[in-house]
């Protein structure tokens, strides 16, 4: 079995590139059968919401990794980008807080994302 957060890589990467206030990955594929792996992004505002999510549909096309469909972009409150596996949810923080998706997937394992944190969190200014 591979290693779930090894096949996220393309996906962690660009929503890691945009600076989210969190981002949560949940292995559901032992408890639903349409999808794997759950990406849940939280941004800051409604702004926030459509640029994570614009920037990682065009980030993620750029990739040659297309989209099933999308949802909510425009909108800003809660957007849904579905690429079979994973299905990537980003949540102004207003709205996560009243969806708890990690509360209603509390049963499945949370992936390791400390690596993806890391690499990206690297100094630009060395002093």
């Amino acid at each position: 079995m591979t290693d779930p957060s090894e096949e996220l890589t393309p996906y962690l990467s660009v929503v890691f590139g945009r600076k989210p206030r969190s981002v949560t990955a949940i292995d559901v594929r032992s408890l639903t059968s349409y999808t794997d792996t759950l990406i849940i992004v939280e941004a800051g505002s409604h702004r926030q919401v459509t640029s994570l999510a614009e920037n990682i549909v065009t980030g993620l096309k750029a990739k040659n990794i297309l989209s099933m469909g999308t949802e909510g972009i425009k909108e800003g409150e809660w957007a849904l980008l579905d690429y079979g596996s994973p299905i990537i949810h980003i949540f102004e923080t207003k709205a996560k807080v009243f969806y708890d998706l990690e509360g209603l997937w509390s049963d499945a394992p949370r992936l390791d994302l400390s690596g993806f944190e890391t690499a990206l969190k690297s100094p630009k200014d060395p002093s």
